[in-house]
Formats: C-alpha cells, structure tokens, sequence
C-alpha cells in the first residue's frame, strides 16, 4: 500500500512540474510574442523633423546629426531598423501640428515645456538648449526683463518654442512675426524689419552662418529659457513604445564610447 502511495504521490508532482513548466514556457512565448509586436508597431510610426542644426539637418542628401544619430543608434540597440530617408522632414509648423493631431507621430528635437507636457509623450533628453533672444549689435538693444520684450518686433518660427515662450509673457500675438523657415527670419533680422529673434541659441547662430553672415556681428540679448531638447509623441502612442525608446537612449548613454566615455558622447562629438 505504500509503495502503490509513493507512485501515486510521484506521478502527480511530475504531472505538477510539467503542467508548471508548460505555463512558465508558455509565458515566456507570450513574451517574445508581445516584445516582437511592440518592435513591429514602433517601426510603424511616422518619424518628423526639420532642418535645425545640429540636431537635425540634410547635408549632402544625407539626414544626420545630434538627434538623428541618437535615434538611429537607441533604435538599434532594440533591435529595430530606420534607415533615415524614412524620417520626414517638413516645416516645424507642419510637423508640430500633425503632432497634435496624431496618430502615431514623434517629432524631434522638441523643446520640452511645461506648456507642452500634457499634450505630448516624452522620450530623452537629447541635449540641453537655451532658447533666447538675438539682435544684431549694432542695434545695441538692452533687455533686463520680459515685459522689455514689448517694445521691440520680434520674430521666430511658426509654432517654435520661441514663438510660444514670446507670447507667454503677454506680448501681442498681432505684432510677433512668424515666418515658415530660420532662413527668412535671419534676412529679416540682418535686414532690421525685426528687432529681435526668437530662438534656439546655438541652432540660431548655426543660420547666421548659413546666410553668410557674421556670427560676430550678432549677439544674445536675453535668456527666455533653458530646457532639453526631447523626442515628442502624439498622445495616442502607446506607452510601450515611448518606452522602447526611452531605454535605448538610456543604453547609449551608458555604452563605451571610442572617441568618449559613452557612445552619446561620440555622437555629440560628430557635431559639437
């Protein structure tokens, strides 16, 4: 009887193990399959930006910089492919408000502002940015406070940051210049139709230089902020994916660089 006990004992522990064993292999099938899916909806997404320099740029044909290279690289690292001539590139304004609207839209750089923070999801940072205001020197424009901002036009990019951070401070959206593209707004400013210009510090003296103008010749009168700049999703975008990249970007910040410490060194170091 005890003997006949124990095998009946035996039986169901491996009848246990094996239905145990199912389940727990089971699971790990579900995983790979929902990893698997959620790889093949992120590549689904349609991929904006703009020319702003040096995060994101054509040169030669090619898309590259800051951003660009960031994202390739964090993708990767996920084991997904986007070859770069999939990344649209519109006017800021066209691309900021298909991210309103969606569906399945990330747009980068986007400065990240406590204005914007409940209209988009956020993967990043990027790279820190100070969002001013410049003036040619000769000019010789003094500002110590926003409300000074009223007395002068100023211009900037449909739907930028510089225009929204502008307009926060109650100056009159009539009176502000918005143009579709950096370059009219530099011809603008070398021409004195505006007094000042709106925009990112760095990016904006990149134009400058692009119109052929000396950077020398203007000058940052005013600090309107400093941010980082993110990858921006429309609010329909699962979490999951917001997710995928978010850890691919935290990966490359810890990889072993070969020209810096980490390999978001080395990208930095391709532009700066």
């Amino acid at each position: 009887m005890g003997l006949l006990l124990l095998n009946s004992i035996m039986k169901s522990l491996a009848l246990l193990l094996l239905l145990f064993g199912g389940y727990i292999g089971g699971g790990t099938v579900v995983a790979e399959e929902t990893v698997d899916l959620i790889k093949k909806r992120f590549s689904k997404l349609t991929f904006i930006t703009e020319a702003y320099p040096p995060y994101n740029f054509v040169e030669e044909g090619l898309l590259r910089g800051i951003a660009v290279d960031l994202l390739i690289a964090a993708i990767q690292l996920q084991s997904i492919t986007l070859k770069r001539k999939n990344i649209k590139i519109y006017p800021w304004a066209r691309g900021y408000q298909k991210l309103l609207k969606g569906p399945n839209i990330i747009l980068f750089s986007t400065t990240r502002t406590a204005a914007r923070e409940s209209l988009f999801k956020w993967a990043g940072p990027i790279s820190p940015t100070r969002i001013v205001l410049i003036a040619a020197k000769t000019r010789k424009i003094k500002i110590t406070s926003k409300l000074d901002t009223h007395n002068y036009i100023i211009g900037g990019i449909r739907d930028d940051v510089g225009e929204q951070l502008v307009l926060a401070t109650g100056y009159p959206r009539n009176k502000f210049i918005s143009q579709a593209n950096a370059n009219s707004i530099v011809n603008m400013l070398a021409k004195q139709r505006i007094d000042l210009w709106a925009y990112e510090e760095y990016v904006g003296n990149w134009f400058i230089k692009q119109n052929k103008l000396g950077v020398e010749d203007f000058e940052t009168v005013f600090l309107l902020k400093e941010a980082h700049l993110y990858f921006a999703f429309s609010k329909d975008v699962d979490n999951n994916l917001v997710n995928l990249l978010q850890q691919g970007i935290d990966k490359v910040k810890k990889i072993s660089g070969t020209v810096g410490e980490t390999l978001y060194q080395d990208i930095l170091a391709r532009y700066m």
